[in-house]
């Protein structure tokens, strides 16, 4: 029996067709644990150091061309994730030097007087390498499915440098990747799109690796600073 798709029918798949990709969208609110340092609420009992978060620049190629602004995105958004991070681990008193003249008004506005404390010590920061990049396959010509995957890299240094004699007393580095995919099977799904908060995501998880050996070498005797 020979079968002869009608409108009817055909009416049928398209509204099936589109039951299907409708099913696939859907909105939802979840809480996302962010995964802090390694020593993060864990008891200590050492010298915690004064220390100010110096420049944090992108020394990479990424997002340094002829047409790029002249505010260091990358950098600003490391040095945010190293403030937070450093103060994370217990292992240290950070001072806040970037919003000097705000504090400044505020103190004004409760009568008081500031007593601004120095840092004995400087942490600074540089993005070395950085990059993007897009991944794709399909299947059968795209007919049976293709995919898509993006991929960041990034690689950071941390120095902590001595302020009264511009020593450098410790550097390390530490480097991570990060992957986004998706697929789209027989024309139902979605495939990636470019997502800058992986930008943030891979240099959260390259910048966290590089706290972790600090406060694992403090711990470890391996760097020991001298006293205030």
């Amino acid at each position: 029996m020979k079968f002869k798709m009608t409108k009817k029918y055909w009416f049928i798949v398209v509204l099936l067709a589109t039951t299907l990709t409708g099913c696939a969208t859907r909105e939802a609110h979840r809480k996302i644990d962010v995964v802090p340092v390694a020593t993060f609420n864990k008891p200590y009992t050492g010298i915690k150091s004064t220390m100010v978060i110096g420049q944090f620049n992108n020394r990479s190629n990424y997002m340094q061309g002829m047409f790029s602004s002249n505010i260091d995105k990358l950098g600003n958004q490391a040095k945010t994730i190293l403030k937070a991070l450093l103060q994370q681990t217990n292992r240290f008193k950070i001072v806040d030097r970037d919003n000097l003249e705000r504090m400044k008004d505020e103190a004004a506005l409760l009568g008081v007087e500031q007593k601004i404390q120095g840092a004995r010590y400087t942490i600074t920061g540089d993005v070395t390498e950085f990059g993007r990049k897009s991944v794709g396959d399909s299947q059968l010509y795209g007919i049976l499915g293709r995919g898509k995957s993006q991929i960041a890299y990034a690689k950071v240094t941390l120095s902590v440098v001595d302020v009264i004699s511009s020593e450098v007393l410790y550097s390390t580095q530490g480097a991570g990747e990060y992957e986004l995919s998706e697929r789209q099977v027989m024309g139902f799904g979605s495939t990636a799109g470019y997502d800058a908060t992986l930008n943030g995501k891979v240099l959260d998880f390259a910048i966290k690796e590089t706290v972790n050996n600090l406060a694992r070498d403090i711990d470890a005797g391996v760097l020991v600073l001298p006293q205030e």
